[in-house]
């Protein structure tokens, strides 16, 4: 039934009134999490205490943003089980993060001299007082946060525009507004604590709205048969929409993205944020479940949009937002839309938040003000909040821009030069500076060139040939320059020292568990 003029602005109040409610929920997170924020690591880390769920959650819900529910639906719509390649390899991605990195980045970066920061990381690993591997580090986080934030805030345009009918540009400006103010305000305590609620949202959306949708439709064999009588290729994840076979390159690009995890700031952010190591497996397990769960979820929304739409949309990653418009009441379309808010904020708020620390903890302290204190660091990196988030807004003006391009190009910037430095900085002992510089430099450096490439093996997507010459550099650089100092040795020797104890402690126990049940 087509809605009256009336019936549309009273739908649109009700879905205003509860996005109000949800942003002043935020709002609340934030002011509480103010009154814990001391110090600089409790802005930036929180200082070390979240617990396996909250750190899970969170890490998940900073990891995804708005491309959940907008750039992988929309892709999954226009590829059909193709999308489950890009789904697999993240998945795969976000348990060997979890499992290789997380509980050693965690040891690793408290004996560094607690660094707070990756690019902090890398300068007390390797005990560099030029301070050149920690700004180059933080220029590479600057260059790549610039175009996931503002991927974050194009979704934020793509859904008030789509909901509320207002100018797109109007419309990103409201949404930088939102992320802003909590961030500024209670640092990483307000976006964990906000991303535990939003990944749950985010993730309860993603199983409703197909479930409802295939209902609607007629039940599973109803939807698959309404997809097959629009185009059977949809449903043959080795062919692409038009029936042509997935090429070797095709299915290399979309199973690289679980490469990115490995050098992604904010997301190892919460890796080092975690209470103790001890909790990380059960952190792991949170995560695996949660991704599985939701990306399933978003392949199917992609799915059910064309099995359920008679009419093409022009723009693919609007497909969650129109299902929920048809499909529900107001008041759970609001929510239900509240999610795509959850995952927009959930992201862009870790990411100015890493940014800020950048600037604060690795320029502004580490060369312009040494001896600067706490106080004056937690203001520099609020100021650089807002200074990040004008420059993000800028690039998300192009009505044209795409989630998804803007989200692949950050993500393959940070897997490359950051990813091969740090695995192989946490398991060599012989790593030095120069061989991560080299890792650092040369992973950017080749995402930001093999984009502007095209052709051949040229389509391949940036990160793979990014970390592929990463390793190499690390590796050619550190055997042909001298051993780094018996310092770096001696600390990395602590740290795998610390890390046995734990793998003893958790041997020791299962054993004892084994007895007890003989």
């Amino acid at each position: 039934m087509k809605l009256t003029q009336r019936d549309g602005n009273i739908r649109i109040m009700m879905i205003t009134a509860t996005f109000l409610l949800y942003f002043t929920l935020l709002l609340v997170i934030g002011f509480l999490a103010y009154r814990r924020t001391q110090n600089l690591s409790d802005y930036i880390l929180g200082g070390r205490r979240l617990g396996p769920l909250a750190s899970a959650l969170s890490a998940g819900a900073s990891d995804m943003s708005g491309w959940l529910l907008l750039g992988l639906p929309g892709f999954a719509m226009a590829a059909g089980f193709g999308a489950l390649w890009l789904a697999g390899g993240l998945l795969v991605g976000t348990w060997l993060n979890w499992l290789l990195v997380a509980r050693r980045l965690r040891v690793y970066s408290h004996k560094a001299n607690d660094a707070l920061t990756l690019p902090a990381y890398f300068e007390n690993r390797f005990e560099d007082r030029s301070h050149r591997l920690r700004v180059v580090s933080a220029l590479f986080v600057l260059l790549f946060f610039l175009f996931y934030t503002s991927s974050g805030l194009v979704a934020g345009g793509k859904l008030f525009e789509t909901v509320f009918g207002i100018d797109y540009q109007l419309a990103i400006i409201v949404g930088a507004l939102a992320v802003i103010s909590y961030t500024l305000v209670g640092g990483y305590l307000a976006v964990s604590w906000t991303d535990v609620l939003q990944g749950l949202l985010m993730a309860g959306a993603l199983i409703l709205v197909p479930l409802i949708a295939i209902g609607e439709v007629g039940g599973v064999d109803a939807a698959w048969n309404a997809i097959a009588a629009k185009n059977p290729e949809l449903l043959n994840p080795f062919t692409d929409a038009d029936g042509a076979p997935i090429t070797l390159i095709s299915a290399l690009s979309l199973l690289g993205w679980g490469l990115g995890y490995f050098g992604q700031p904010h997301i190892l952010a919460r890796c080092k944020g975690i209470k103790s190591q001890s909790k990380v497996p059960e952190a792991r397990r949170i995560a695996v479940v949660w991704s599985g769960l939701s990306m399933l979820g978003a392949c199917l929304v992609g799915l059910m949009g064309v099995a359920y739409l008679s009419v093409p949309l022009g723009d693919d990653e609007r497909v969650f937002m129109v299902l929920v418009d048809a499909l529900f009441h107001p008041v759970i379309a609001g929510i239900l839309l509240a999610a795509i808010l959850a995952a927009i904020m959930s992201t862009a708020d870790s990411q100015l938040l890493v940014s800020s620390s950048a600037l604060a903890e690795d320029f502004y302290k580490a060369i312009f003000n040494k001896q600067a204190d706490q106080r004056q660091l937690v203001r520099v990196g609020r100021i650089a909040v807002v200074v990040i988030a004008l420059l993000a807004l800028l690039l998300a003006m192009d009505r044209e821009s795409k989630v998804l391009d803007l989200v692949a190009y950050a993500w393959a910037g940070f897997g490359a030069a950051f990813g091969p430095a740090l695995i192989l900085s946490l398991y060599w002992k012989r790593m030095n500076r120069d061989g991560a510089m080299a890792g650092i430099i040369v992973g950017g450096m080749t995402v930001v060139i093999w984009k502007q490439l095209s052709g051949g093996w040229f389509d391949l997507y940036e990160i793979i040939p990014g970390v592929v010459f990463a390793f190499i550099a690390v590796v050619l650089v550190t055997l042909t320059t001298s051993n780094p100092v018996a310092s770096i040795q001696r600390r990395f020797e602590e740290v795998e020292t610390l890390l046995g104890v734990y793998r003893g402690e958790k041997i020791a126990a299962e054993s004892n568990i084994a007895t007890d049940r003989r």
